[in-house]
C-alpha cells in the first residue's frame, strides 16, 4: 500500500486572546509539491522503517522515525491490532520548515495501518488518536481535503491555555470552511539555507514564546478576524489576486503571525520585504517558518525569475501549486 500526502502552508492562527471564549482558529493553503509518499504493509512483528537510497538527511530520517513510531504504536494500541508493520519512505521533506511534514507523516503511516487492518477512519479521528492537531488544524484538514481551509479552534472549555500543538492534549478542531483555490494562482516558496532546522522554534522553545507572548491584544484579533472573513475569503472567491496579497501582507502585522515574524532573523525580514519590492502582491512565512511564500499568476510571473536571482545560492525557490484534494492511497 502506498500513500501520497500534500505538504500545507499555515498562513494564520486567528484568536490567541481568547476574549470571546474561544481560541486558536487557523488558516492555511494545501500545497502539490513538496509531498510524502510512503509504502507499508504488515509483518510479523515491531516497525521496520526503510528509505530511498536519494534520502539522506539526518533530520528528514530522524523525524520520520520518531513520528512513524509514535504513529503506530497510538493506532495499534487504540484498536488493539497486533502484528508489526513494514514501511519504505519513497519521498519526504525536510521538517521544522514550515510545511507541516509532521502531520503527514504521522496521517499516512496511521491512515496505511488501519487500512490493512480494515478500519476506515477520516483524518480527524486519526489525529485525535496520534496526538496531532491540538492548537491547527490545517495539516488534519489538508490530508483528507486538500483546498483552502479554516479551521473553528476550540472553546476555552476545551482548552483553557496557549500553547503549540506539540504541548496541547486536546482533540483537533473543526473544520469551518474549505475553499478550492483557483487554477490559475500558483505559489512561489523560498527556504534560506542559512535558517535550519538548528534554528528551528520547536519543543519547550516554541512552548516558552507561546507562554511569553500570550495572549495577545484584543484589538489585534478583531482585526485578523475582519481580514480572513471580510478580505482574504472574500477575495479568493471573487479571485482578485491583488487584493487577496494585500490581506496576506496584513495579517503578517497583526496577532500571532506578528510574534512569529517579529522573532526571525533580520535575513527572513529583508528577504520578505525585497520580495515585495520586487513586485510579489503579498508576502507571508508559513508557520514559524523558514518557508517564505508569495501567490502569483501570470501578471507578475516575473516575480519567479527576480527572486530566483536575488536569492542566488543562499536558499531554495521553487514553484508550487495549490491542492484541491487530500491523500492518494494505491492499495
Amino acid at each position: 500500500m502506498i500513500i501520497k500526502s500534500p505538504s500545507r502552508i499555515h498562513m494564520s492562527l486567528i484568536d490567541l486572546s481568547g476574549e470571546y471564549g474561544r481560541i486558536d482558529g487557523g488558516i492555511g493553503l494545501t500545497l502539490k509539491d513538496p509531498n510524502f509518499i510512503l509504502f507499508g504493509e504488515p509483518s510479523e512483528k515491531g516497525v521496520q522503517i526503510d528509505f530511498n537510497d536519494d534520502i539522506t538527511n539526518k533530520d528528514i530520517i530522524k523525524e520520520c522515525q520518531m513520528k512513524i513510531e509514535n504513529s503506530v504504536d497510538k493506532i495499534m494500541d487504540n484498536y488493539d491490532l497486533e502484528g508489526g508493520f513494514y514501511f519504505k519512505v519513497k519521498k519526504a521533506y525536510p521538517p521544522h520548515s514550515g510545511l507541516g511534514s509532521g502531520t503527514q507523516m504521522a496521517l499516512s503511516a496511521a491512515k496505511i495501518v488501519t487500512e490493512c487492518n480494515g478500519i476506515s477512519k477520516d483524518a480527524l479521528t486519526l489525529s485525535t488518536i496520534v496526538g496531532r492537531g491540538g492548537t491547527s488544524g490545517i495539516g488534519t484538514f489538508a490530508f483528507d481535503h486538500g483546498g483552502f481551509l479554516v479551521d473553528a479552534g476550540r472553546s476555552m472549555k476545551e482548552k483553557d491555555a496557549f500553547a503549540p500543538s506539540s504541548a496541547s492534549d486536546v482533540n483537533p478542531p473543526l473544520l469551518f470552511g474549505r475553499y478550492d483555490f483557483p487554477d490559475d494562482w500558483e505559489v512561489l516558496a523560498v527556504i534560506l539555507d542559512n535558517v535550519n532546522t538548528a534554528d528551528a522554534v520547536t519543543g519547550k522553545t516554541e512552548l516558552n514564546i507561546f507562554e511569553e507572548y500570550c495572549p495577545r491584544p484584543k484589538n489585534e484579533i478583531l482585526e485578523v478576524s475582519h481580514l480572513v472573513f471580510m478580505n482574504l475569503v472574500p477575495f479568493l472567491l471573487e479571485k482578485n489576486l491583488p487584493a487577496f496579497g494585500r490581506a496576506i501582507d496584513e495579517i503578517q502585522n497583526l496577532g500571532f503571525k506578528k510574534v512569529e515574524i517579529e522573532l526571525q532573523t533580520d535575513k527572513i525580514k529583508i528577504l520578505m520585504n525585497k520580495m515585495r519590492e520586487l513586485g510579489a502582491y503579498g508576502v507571508g512565512m508559513s508557520s514559524f517558518g523558514p518557508t517564505v511564500y508569495t501567490i502569483f499568476d501570470k501578471s507578475n510571473k516575473h516575480i519567479v525569475d527576480d527572486v530566483k536571482e536575488y536569492v542566488g545560492s543562499q536558499g531554495t525557490v521553487f514553484t508550487t501549486k495549490a491542492q484541491n484534494s487530500g491523500y492518494q492511497l494505491t492499495k
